[in-house]
């Protein structure tokens, strides 16, 4: 199977009550880790590549990476995404560079703004069969070049349901992330966060069968967090969404949703583990396997979260 778009994915998510995973990618063990789990689970999956990740592995080597990924798992529907995409000339490329899903975020600017530059992406995009996630209002945190508003100003930043049904006609996008109190990178909250359920109620009652998307839902969980303090980190204050609210997120009109730090924390955690217990150990192999195989672990374990646990058929 080829690279897939979203829209049959999200038709089905919405149809049946769960979230597809959708995963960042920078090198290969991230990436097999994700992949082993969804494989192993049956799951359809969407795998997203950041500016961080471009500059970090570049395009060239991350699509080859996936290309091998979706050759060896031929019943696996899998998306490449671009995340936060924050220009046209860079969705357009990644369209150009074989992308199946693009985001366009231009929540930091005005209304008319935002509405303006994603209909410059959905224009071209959609030329080309091309799925575009565009985002409305704004998350709190701080996650590579993707920086929030205040945890203090989150409330003040989320997504005016009125505003919603408006931008969706006129810039034309496939879904819509929106502002419902999550935050980007590990330390989001101070205290468990009570996400803003009636403001994703609100935006589907308004656009019905429109899929949404949760942008920084990981849940920093605390196994990875305890093995990272214990081994030298220092992240006593990190905290995420709760597993239960992406769940119940999951069952309403959220279609995807985004996970990147705990994926982050998996593999440091068994990495400072496996060097903290074995000082003497020099081989990548036997760090980065650990990692791979703490990835996989956790992956398996947001696919039950999510719900979409054997849904790779119905998304094909």
């Amino acid at each position: 199977m080829a690279l897939v778009g979203t829209k049959k994915m999200f038709e089905m998510a919405y149809k049946n009550g769960y979230a597809v995973g959708a995963f960042n990618v920078n090198n290969m063990e991230i990436t097999q880790g994700i992949i082993s789990a969804i494989a192993e689970k049956k799951a359809p999956l969407i795998l997203q590549i950041s500016k961080g990740a471009r500059k970090y592995a570049s395009m060239s080597y991350l699509r080859a990476i996936i290309d091998v990924a979706v050759k060896e798992n031929p019943d696996i529907p899998i998306c490449m995404h671009l995340d936060h995409g924050d220009t046209f000339e860079i969705c357009k490329q990644c369209v150009d560079d074989g992308f199946t899903s693009v985001m366009i975020d231009a929540s930091h600017h005005s209304f008319a703004e935002n509405i303006a530059l994603t209909r410059q992406v959905v224009d071209y995009a959609h030329k080309y069969g091309v799925s575009v996630e565009a985002e409305l209002g704004q998350l709190g945190g701080i996650e590579e070049d993707v920086v929030g508003v205040s945890h203090d100003d989150l409330a003040s930043h989320l997504t005016d349901p009125n505003q919603a049904v408006e931008f969706v006609k006129k810039s034309g996008c496939d879904s819509l992330a929106v502002a419902c109190g999550t935050s980007h990178g590990a330390y989001k909250f101070k205290t468990e966060p009570k996400l803003a359920f009636d403001v994703i109620q609100a935006v589907a009652d308004k656009l019905p069968m429109f899929p949404l998307v949760m942008h920084g839902s990981s849940s920093v969980l605390k196994e990875f967090k305890d093995l990272i303090n214990k081994y030298g980190g220092k992240m006593p204050d990190a905290m995420g969404v709760p597993e239960s609210a992406i769940t119940q997120a999951s069952k309403m009109a959220v279609c995807k949703i985004n996970i990147d730090t705990d994926l982050r924390m998996a593999m440091t955690a068994k990495i400072r583990q496996v060097f903290a217990e074995k000082p003497t150990e020099f081989d990548p192999r036997n760090y980065l396997g650990p990692a791979r195989d703490a990835i996989k672990a956790m992956v398996l374990h947001k696919i039950d979260a999510l719900g979409c646990a054997g849904k790779a058929k119905e998304c094909s």
